[in-house]
């Protein structure tokens, strides 16, 4: 059991501490949560005298998190986080009869995990409201940890930890090149053929991480492109600039007859999609069921996709 100081912490004092790191100053804070500078201020000192630790060192100009404080501020906003997404929860559950639901999404996958979820509420759970969150992946697992979002898709090189991960599918990296480029009529290809050409990839997510070991070992051309969005991305690719790798979920969309999607061997590299959540109980029980549904669901998109995939790949070669 907590010791008996501790147990007088309040939840209003933890809001309080987390939006004053959030704003980085005591007046803006104050004035976000319509109280005074000295109420504020007095709520975070009572804070500090609890724990017997201090969580802020103060400047004129700026605030900054001791290490306590940085390991207190994590797990306030879980709390805070989760009594917010419960208050809504209730209010949803009373007000409609409706349970509330919070999922992360890597765009890529959106369109399979957002048909999931419609096979789902079709099959009987209509008293359910769906919350969609999409972001990269590591934000996503960020906001799992603390309580924003209770469950996501999202693509993983090395386990997260601290979150239940159960893989779903594996996307591997491709290609894509003008529909006029000798890979094209190939069907496929494998690092050592992009030679000396450029390549344009994500600066961000996954691709990193997958890409450059990769490339580093096999591709010997100038430095890529770095880029945020698939449109910018087939810009460059379709104008002859560079030819474009990404996980191939970015692709199921592309509908481009000067572009061509070519799988890319030897080696196949490939990231981890996943299902993950907070270990633990759920909040409610059509969170589990959902969770339960996707785990079984996805995996079977994926195989399709992928059998899709090589069928055209086939076709090509033939």
């Amino acid at each position: 059991m907590a010791a008996l100081p501790l147990r007088a912490l309040t939840l209003r004092q933890l809001q309080f501490f987390s939006v004053l790191v959030e704003e980085g100053q005591f007046g803006r804070a104050a004035r976000r949560l319509a109280i005074t500078q000295p109420a504020l201020s007095n709520a975070i000192k009572q804070m500090e005298k609890l724990l017997g630790a201090e969580l802020l060192t103060r400047s004129t100009h700026r605030l900054e998190l001791t290490p306590v404080g940085a390991e207190v501020l994590a797990r306030t906003d879980f709390l805070v986080n989760t009594f917010e997404v419960a208050l809504r929860d209730i209010e949803s559950t009373v007000q409609r009869g409706r349970a509330y639901v919070r999922v992360g999404v890597i765009p890529s996958a959106s369109a399979r995990v957002a048909t999931a979820a419609s096979e789902f509420l079709r099959d009987g759970h209509r008293e359910v409201e769906l919350s969609w969150r999409d972001a990269p992946s590591n934000t996503l697992l960020a906001e799992l940890r603390s309580g924003q979002i209770d469950m996501a898709v999202a693509a993983i090189t090395e386990p997260p930890g601290g979150l239940t991960c159960i893989d779903l599918f594996r996307d591997p990296l491709v290609l894509v090149v003008r529909r006029d480029h000798p890979l094209a009529a190939a069907g496929d290809a494998s690092w050592e053929a992009i030679g000396k050409e450029r390549l344009v990839l994500f600066e961000s997510g996954s691709m990193p991480a997958l890409g450059n070991p990769a490339r580093a070992q096999f591709a010997q051309g100038p430095q890529p492109y770095r880029v945020s969005y698939s449109e910018t991305l087939y810009a460059l690719v379709r104008g002859g600039q560079a030819l474009g790798l990404m996980p191939r979920l970015y692709t199921s969309s592309l509908r481009d007859p000067e572009l061509a999607v070519v799988p890319l061997l030897k080696p196949r590299v490939e990231r981890r999609v996943v299902l993950a959540y907070l270990p633990g109980p759920m909040r409610n029980v059509v969170a589990q069921e959902l969770i339960a549904f996707l785990r079984e669901r996805l995996p079977q998109a994926g195989e399709a996709a992928v059998r899709r995939v090589s069928g055209k790949a086939a076709r090509a070669r033939r």
